[in-house]
């Protein structure tokens, strides 16, 4: 069998132990899917309150229609209860404007912030990982010379590639034991850090549907009609559609 040569790169000696690698791939795995949950709630959250705006300029789009609508000219009623629900979503629109900036000052830009140091984090790694690999290339340079004949020239590169693999072994150890004291304590400060702004979403919600509360609660005293339930409405809504069918204009060849 034909002896395969060694190449330099890959040493013998498992310079890392397979432990230390294991916890080192937890931690940063850990990391890596935080990153990722992190940017996904920064999007839905933008998602999220885009559509809230959308909604609200939507609703006063249409009452702004509906007042425009010539039965206001015709019908003082039908003007007076299009008014109250301009001016309703209105104060919804106001209201919305005003939690959706709410949370974009407390959950959005703090979620971005947050995001930001991911690339710094990231490149630390690659720092690591860099470091690592000069450190298994020495490591097999050393190897290599170990493994011949102690010739004085052999004596003396060996002595040299020692004096290269110390410090080298050296950084890979410092960023390597940074990284690992680190990387836990930055994943568990999350909950503190997050913790004031979901806190803030929370009540930002709680203000504005109460408001909601309000603002609907005035607008149906305003619109409602003593007397009527929605069983009535409904059959009156009916029947005028029924009168409307009735007419030659509409009926159906």
């Amino acid at each position: 069998m034909s002896e395969i040569p060694f190449k330099i790169g890959q040493p013998k000696k498992q310079i890392v132990p397979k432990t230390v690698e294991r916890d080192f791939e937890r931690e940063y795995g850990k990391l890596q899917q935080l990153e990722e949950q992190t940017k996904r709630l920064q999007k839905d959250m933008k998602k999220s309150t885009d559509a809230d705006l959308a909604m609200s300029k939507s609703a006063v789009k249409i009452s702004l229609d509906l007042l425009s609508n010539p039965l206001c000219e015709q019908d003082q009623d039908f003007l007076n209860m299009v008014t109250a629900l301009d001016t309703a979503m209105k104060r919804m629109d106001a209201f919305n404007q005003e939690k959706v900036n709410q949370i974009q000052k407390t959950v959005i830009e703090p979620l971005k912030k947050f995001g930001s140091v991911f690339p710094s984090l990231n490149m630390a790694v690659k720092r690591r990982e860099q470091a690592l690999q000069d450190y298994r290339r020495l490591q097999a340079k050393v190897e290599k010379y170990e493994e011949k004949e102690k010739t004085g020239p052999v004596l003396a590169k060996l002595h040299q590639a020692r004096e290269e693999l110390r410090p080298v072994r050296e950084d890979f150890e410092a960023k390597n034991k940074q990284l690992l004291d680190e990387m836990p304590r930055f994943y568990g400060s999350r909950l503190d850090y997050f913790q004031p702004s979901f806190e803030s979403l929370i009540r930002a919600q709680v203000v504005y549907y109460s408001e909601m509360h309000k603002i609907f609660g005035d607008l149906t005293q305003q619109l409602d009609q003593p007397g009527h339930s929605d069983e009535q409405r409904e059959r009156e809504n009916e029947a005028k559609l029924s009168e409307l069918r009735a007419l030659s204009i509409v009926a159906d060849d």
